[in-house]
């Protein structure tokens, strides 16, 4: 099991952003939680669930053990998160995180303008996770 990055092309502000996914929910959060990501940063309601990285908090993944993935990678990584979300009734370890962080409060999920490759929804206004 893994923690993944792509490459950082996306702009947020005076950022320049890339996504975290991982093989499990658990990896995720502790990959955020290692690199100093903020939980109101999770992308829970997001086609697949991610994290919008700034490339300073990437160099600090990657460090921590996260593997670069190109754009093909990340496209597989994807495809096995949604295929084991779809082979369990309850939506397997995705569903329960989703259904878990909804209930103890995680903040709603796409409240901003900006949106990204991974997402149709937006972020908030107030996030900046490189600070």
């Amino acid at each position: 099991m893994s923690v993944y990055v792509d490459q950082p092309v996306h702009r947020f502000r005076h950022m320049l952003m890339c996504h975290m996914l991982a093989d499990s929910p658990e990896e995720l959060h502790a990959m955020a939680d290692r690199i100093g990501m903020a939980r109101k940063w999770y992308q829970r309601d997001a086609s697949t669930p991610h994290y919008d990285v700034p490339s300073e908090k990437r160099a600090a993944a990657i460090a921590a053990g996260a593997v670069e993935v190109d754009r093909r990678g990340m496209v597989a990584v994807i495809r096995r998160i949604r295929a084991s979300s779809l082979a369990s009734p309850d939506g397997g370890v995705w569903g329960r995180d989703r259904r878990q962080t909804a209930a103890t409060g995680g903040p709603p999920q796409h409240l901003g303008t900006q949106r990204t490759s991974l997402d149709t929804g937006a972020m908030d206004d107030d996030y900046c996770p490189s600070s």
